[in-house]
């Protein structure tokens, strides 16, 4: 069951009335880094938490001063410490990670907790996780449940991703196929390649909502549009079986052959099954549509 944690150093954007983290402030907006470091310092030896912040994630980033995963938790925990909740954050990812010190997943999910009783979504989101994976915490997925509904009503997709999961497989709450369709739904929406997955799933097995294969082929196309390879392996079969959308045997190989290079193993043999059914012909036009589609995919991350 894939589970989505989150990994991301937030600056802060907050105006105090400090001086120096105003110009601070100002600085990094503006590139100047060097200049940043230097006001933040300033600001952070006074004691602004704000600042105390901002320049821990300059020494995790490496921003204006030579990167140091020691001064970046020393100043993140700092900041912590006077209640700020980004700080709190960060400093649990230090410690989930083993950044700046030894790894220590009980301080993680403490820093974790503090966040999330402030209503940090992210931390709500990693805190789930520690729950649901039992890292630094007594396994439990009712409490995993629980934050991952504070996280997933905040509007984090991949909480509402692993909401979607826990109803879908009823772990710390009774199975809900249609909770789980709502949640995936909303995940979905958000863009997220794997809830687009599962809410084609369940429209192509009938859970949760009525039966209905074009909805099935909608959702499987966004996935795999975005390299999703089940969803590419699912899409490949409607159009090999002319399920929710036209037979077409040249598509259904497209999008085998590219769940297959995804390494989603079952492809490489559907495939095979459907270049049987083909002209060379039609192979030809298969590998061409296969190889702009990898063109595009090559370019679009560049």
């Amino acid at each position: 069951m894939t589970r989505l944690l989150i990994r991301t150093l937030l600056l802060l954007p907050a105006l105090t009335a400090c001086t120096h983290f105003q110009l601070g402030l100002s600085a990094y907006h503006h590139g100047d880094y060097a200049t940043a470091f230097r006001e933040f310092q300033q600001a952070a030896r006074d004691g602004d938490a704000e600042a105390q912040h901002n320049l821990g994630l300059l020494y995790a980033q490496g921003q204006g001063v030579q990167q140091d995963y020691g001064e970046a938790r020393h100043w993140f925990g700092k900041a912590a410490a006077q209640g700020l909740r980004d700080a709190q954050f960060n400093l649990g990812l230090m410690y989930l990670e083993g950044q700046g010190g030894p790894k220590n997943p009980a301080e993680a999910a403490r820093w974790f907790r503090k966040a999330a009783e402030q209503r940090e979504v992210r931390a709500e989101l990693n805190l789930g996780l520690l729950y649901d994976e039992g890292i630094g915490v007594p396994q439990s997925d009712v409490e995993a449940f629980r934050w991952y509904k504070e996280a997933a009503e905040g509007g984090l997709a991949a909480a509402q991703f692993n909401l979607a999961l826990m109803y879908d497989h009823g772990q710390g709450t009774p199975p809900n196929d249609q909770e789980a369709v709502r949640w995936y739904r909303k995940a979905a929406e958000r863009g997220d390649a794997t809830a687009q997955y599962h809410l084609g799933l369940m429209y192509d097995e009938g859970e949760g909502v009525p039966k209905d294969d074009r909805e099935a082929v909608r959702w499987y196309r966004r996935a795999a549009e975005q390299g999703e390879p089940s969803a590419q392996h699912n899409l490949g079969l409607m159009y090999a079986k002319g399920e929710g959308t036209a037979q077409d045997n040249v598509t259904a190989y497209l999008w085998l052959a590219l769940a297959a290079a995804g390494g989603y193993q079952d492809s490489f043999q559907s495939k095979e099954a459907v270049a049987k059914k083909m002209t060379l012909a039609q192979v030809a036009e298969a590998e061409k549509l296969i190889h702009e589609w990898q063109a595009r995919k090559k370019l679009a991350r560049r």
